[in-house]
């Protein structure tokens, strides 16, 4: 170490001044006064290194040192749930945590989460109450329903359900209703871990009402019919009928247990979408008792719903296994927000970011990503090229399987970088965005994407172009069908180096 060395070393700003910093102190208030010491000492070592590989270091200005550890905190002091740009093109996205919630449902949660809240107190009597007064009123309305029960997703409710109807007794399934889940899960093993005993009725393309005749037997638990939420059976099929199936229940005196999946509580149909039976449809058919998923074609938070008979409501209510699966106040707060959503129709496709993404219409998000385009072509100019296709979006995991939207999408090639590595550094920002790959192109459709993302978006693009020369190697493996692309873009003059040729 020379003198030079030295004098720079020792000028360096020590750990607890930059602590008192009050850039340090907003990142001390977001991830810990420990985590950040942790890091910071991690950057100076990293800092000091650096002088001592220089034969005559110029000093680095204090501003300098911590701008630079601001800078990186996002990659150095990484929240691992955080905000997620979806190019995907699926809708209700399971691993990107399904939808987004409605503003509306997200100030009314922050507003009960930063106070005390009036969960389980009337503001009449000031006496304890039943934390479901808050949405069971909503749901009677919205749906007809006799009475209401709210758990912590679909799944504990079909538990809950079979658990209090069928324990140690039969539940009838048609086989083509034994559904997996995308997740691995499985209506079997429920109906298992319930303590019931599954009875398959029909062959697995079809099942008539004279199978479930035949299957049924006295004292039987319940039968269960499953929403097609996630495949579709096709070609020689026979599926009994709701109406038929409730004739043949109440003639043998056993309840019927509708799983929904997804539960829609608008008919989809009236938007070009294809018709998903609506909870108010299943209910009126005089199913005994219904359950569906909050956080899919619902929109709200994580729960999983259950309207029906009072009597087998309150039996649910009186099972030990509810205190378990029972939902607290963020969850209440924004499923009575969301439903709230509901009971204004007109307003519905506005104010509703699942139904506003499901019912844009092609042209829309057409003109969104041309306007997506024009601002990344700022940015990478002749280091890449950018392309609109048409593109199919689906509407999402385990809801409407086999539904697909018109949709528009921006395929981004970047000179250097195949799309499997654009899309490995597209998920290494902050924030994360995923997008698809299709016939050798990387895709961002645009459906999915918010407009008030696109900052983001062009962001991630920005920092990726500007990384040092040597980071973003040329891809020997570069495909044929890349190569071919970028050849009529040019020829087509929407290229820069097309037009300047033109």
């Amino acid at each position: 170490m020379n003198d030079d060395n030295k004098k720079v070393l020792e000028g360096l700003p020590k750990i607890g001044l930059l602590l008192k910093d009050i850039r340090i102190q907003v990142l001390i208030r977001q991830y810990t006064k420990k985590r950040v010491v942790e890091e910071l000492r991690k950057y100076m070592k990293v800092v000091r290194n650096s002088i001592l590989q220089q034969d005559h270091p110029a000093a680095p200005a204090y501003d300098d040192i911590v701008d630079t550890f601001v800078e990186k905190a996002e990659t150095l002091l990484p929240q691992n749930l955080r905000k997620a740009i979806n190019g995907t093109g699926i809708v209700i996205h399971e691993g990107l945590g399904r939808a987004p919630l409605a503003d509306t449902a997200l100030e009314a949660c922050r507003e009960a989460a930063r106070h005390y809240c009036t969960l389980e107190v009337s503001r009449e009597t000031g006496m304890p109450a039943d934390r479901l007064v808050h949405v069971q009123d909503l749901l009677k309305r919205l749906t007809g329903a006799e009475a209401v029960l709210v758990v912590n997703n679909n799944a504990a409710a079909l538990l809950l359900i079979l658990n209090t109807m069928a324990g140690g007794k039969d539940v009838f399934i048609a086989r083509e209703e034994l559904v997996e889940t995308a997740s691995g899960f499985r209506i079997l093993d429920v109906i298992k871990t319930s303590g019931a005993r599954a009875v398959e009725v029909g062959a697995t393309n079809k099942c008539s009402v004279e199978d479930f005749r035949h299957a049924l037997k006295p004292d039987s638990g319940v039968i269960l019919r499953v929403h097609h939420s996630n495949y579709q059976i096709s070609g020689a099929t026979e599926r009994i009928s709701l109406p038929e199936l409730m004739i043949l229940a109440h003639e043998s005196r056993v309840p019927v247990l509708c799983d929904l999946g997804s539960g829609a509580l608008v008919n989809l149909s009236r938007w070009g979408l294809a018709h998903e039976p609506t909870v108010q449809e299943v209910l009126d058919n005089g199913v005994d008792v219904v359950c569906f998923s909050g956080d899919e074609l619902l929109g709200g938070s994580q729960c999983g719903i259950i309207l029906g008979d009072k009597e087998i409501i309150d039996r649910l209510k009186q099972n030990h296994l509810y205190r378990a699966l029972r939902c607290g106040k963020t969850t209440l707060t924004l499923l009575e927000a969301t439903l709230r959503l509901f009971q204004d129709e007109p307003s519905l496709l506005e104010s509703h970011p699942v139904m506003r993404i499901l019912t844009e219409s092609p042209d829309q998000i057409k003109r969104r990503c041309h306007s997506l385009k024009r601002r990344l072509k700022d940015i990478i100019g002749d280091r890449g090229y950018l392309k609109i296709q048409e593109e199919r979006s689906r509407v999402g995991t385990d809801t409407l399987a086999t539904e697909t939207l018109p949709s528009w999408a921006l395929a981004v090639h970047i000179v250097g970088l195949s799309p499997k590595e654009l899309d490995t550094w597209l998920r290494s920002c902050n924030p994360p965005i995923f997008g698809h790959m299709d016939e050798h192109k990387y895709l961002l459709d645009c459906r999915t994407i918010l407009r008030d993302e696109f900052d983001d978006v062009v962001k991630a693009f920005s920092q990726i172009l500007d990384r040092r020369p040597g980071e973003i190697t040329p891809d020997t493996q570069e495909t044929e069908e890349v190569v071919n692309d970028l050849i009529r873009e040019i020829q087509s003059n929407d290229h820069p180096i097309g037009k300047n040729h033109a």
